[in-house]
């Protein structure tokens, strides 16, 4: 009968973390680049948001197609086939006129923006007696300045907003990924040693 060496076994997982926390720092290094080739290059990256959502559509059109054809009576192949095709033409327009579906974009972007700040001030006056609810109307106020911001400058904004935002997002992504990646590896010269 042969037994198992538990030393040999919590070596083999502490280079299996160490292995997987290698990876995670690279993909977070991967996110700041990218975040950062986002921040300075904002109108190619809302180009490539606009060509990305256009994909999506494109894949999107398709599966409904494909869902027309599973069944559940003409009412229901009627509208998935509607739908698909409307998916399909949005897909091609934003792929043969990615500024035009920039421009759209960044419309659609300003509006969400705007009402979420409307949503956080309102909710500011009915949560304001509660500990830190100013927060809720700070956070409100500069996301209606910002989503006023892209509103006021449309169509101009769209050289600039989602490249912009998509950059900051990329970027604190990795930041957080990164400083948990080493925080992991932390842990684990700590475990080791």
């Amino acid at each position: 009968m042969a037994t198992a060496n538990p030393a040999r076994g919590f070596e083999s997982s502490l280079r299996t973390a160490k292995k997987i926390t290698g990876w995670y720092i690279v993909e977070a290094l991967l996110f700041i680049a990218l975040g950062v080739f986002a921040i300075v290059e904002p109108a190619l990256a809302g180009l490539v948001v606009a060509r990305f959502v256009g994909w999506l559509l494109i894949f999107g059109g398709v599966v409904h197609l494909i869902g027309a054809f599973k069944g559940g009576g003409l009412r229901h192949i009627s509208f998935q086939l509607l739908i698909g095709l409307l998916y399909l033409l949005g897909g091609f327009y934003a792929l043969t006129h990615p500024l035009l579906a920039m421009g759209t974009l960044t419309l659609v972007l300003a509006v969400v923006i705007l009402a979420g700040g409307i949503i956080e001030i309102v909710l500011y006056f009915e949560l304001r007696g509660a500990e830190g609810a100013g927060w809720l109307l700070v956070n409100g106020l500069i996301t209606l300045l910002l989503g006023g911001l892209i509103w006021f400058h449309w169509p101009s904004s769209s050289t600039w907003a989602i490249g912009i935002l998509v950059g900051v997002t990329l970027l604190v992504t990795g930041w957080t990924r990164l400083m948990l990646g080493l925080g992991a590896r932390r842990l684990i010269r700590h475990t080791a040693g």
